[in-house]
């Protein structure tokens, strides 16, 4: 169940609906809400305290991106990926994020080295915790925060709605994900940067993509 959350009432085609979505969004981004588990649309909006309105409207979006489905009978749940779609999604990412890194890079100045050292610290810490959606959360924060940097919005979004797909599925499997180095692609990312080594940055970040989706279809 998603935790409860109450949004302040408003107009339901504005602030409110865009929070609950919001809300929704990087819950199911973040793999707090796994494959399969049953919600409803009169069960969300209690859980955020709003009409039906801004929930149907909030899960109306999320499936249009593919982050949610819904059955006939108004069965709310995200969707378990096949090893086919993971394939394909680790296919887009590989080709996406390296490019953003690259078009990052001119503009990687030491705060930002630093701020990507920091988050790597946190993700290595969240494995140690065995915690899967601080794993997510962190990891995912690593590649936001260094692709802001491309100022390539559209490139961006394409990418987020990648890792919204893949959330759910990944707090699923995320004890393939177990490794010692997990955070060692990053380690060469930020030296490559570090370091002005586009080419280096660029298969660090392939890598580290690749790497942990091939887990996840293993």
């Amino acid at each position: 169940m998603i935790r409860s959350e109450r949004i302040p009432a408003g107009d339901p085609s504005g602030p409110t609906h865009e929070r609950v979505f919001r809300a929704l969004r990087t819950r199911i981004m973040h793999g707090e809400i796994i494959p399969g588990q049953a919600m409803t649309i009169r069960g969300i909006a209690l859980e955020f305290d709003v009409s039906m309105t801004p929930a149907r409207e909030a899960v109306r979006r999320l499936t249009a991106e593919g982050a949610l489905s819904m059955s006939k009978t108004g069965r709310v749940s995200a969707p378990l990926l096949s090893t086919e779609r993971i394939e394909e999604l680790a296919s887009i990412r590989a080709l996406l994020e390296p490019e953003m890194a690259a078009r990052a890079q001119p503009r990687a100045h030491l705060a930002l080295i630093e701020r990507l050292q920091n988050i790597n610290t946190t993700i290595e810490k969240a494995i140690i915790h065995n915690d899967a959606v601080g794993y997510i959360r962190t990891n995912l924060e690593f590649h936001r925060t260094l692709y802001l940097r491309a100022q390539a919005p559209a490139m961006l979004a394409m990418v987020e709605t990648v890792w919204l797909q893949m959330g759910p599925t990944m707090s699923a499997l995320y004890a393939r994900l177990q490794r010692p180095n997990a955070a060692g692609s990053h380690r060469t990312a930020i030296a490559a940067l570090r370091a002005g080594d586009e080419p280096g940055l660029k298969l660090a970040i392939r890598a580290d993509v690749t790497q942990g989706l091939r887990m996840l279809s293993a």
